[in-house]
């Protein structure tokens, strides 16, 4: 869980917070939330889905579209290889070129990629993210 903890602190760090987060209902997505939440100290609400445990990247994709509205900050707490997947397919190919070099290079677990997304929640797909900043896990 030390990676976890790293990555909680690395956002707080870097404001970024999360006011709403959807995890794999996983035990060990669940005790990775937890561990980034004692970091963070969001508030955010969790919201833990069956559905992305073994879903593909639409499922993960329709999970996100449904987020709250009002939601500004989401976070999602899944595996790979589905989490790489839908962060190559969000990403819109005008970000940050040293973040977007870094995850082409490999999305080891405990990564983390950050996206500015434009869009409402429910239009999410291909290409409504663009890529701000990539963190590479322990691999």
């Amino acid at each position: 869980m030390q990676e976890a903890t790293a990555a909680g602190g690395y956002l707080r760090e870097h404001s970024i917070v999360p006011d709403h987060v959807v995890v794999s209902s996983a035990a060990r997505t669940r005790q990775t939330w937890e561990a980034m939440e004692a970091a963070l100290r969001s508030g955010a609400e969790a919201v833990y889905d069956d559905a992305v445990y073994s879903g593909s990247p639409d499922v993960v994709l329709e999970s996100l579209r449904v987020v709250p509205d009002d939601a500004r900050t989401v976070a999602f707490i899944g595996h790979q290889p589905t989490v790489g997947y839908v962060s190559h397919l969000l990403e819109d190919g005008a970000g940050d070129h040293d973040a977007l070099h870094r995850m082409l290079h490999g999305f080891p677990t405990a990564s983390m990629a950050v996206f500015d997304v434009a869009c409402a929640w429910v239009e999410l797909g291909p290409e409504t993210g663009r890529l701000v900043d990539f963190r590479p896990g322990r691999g």
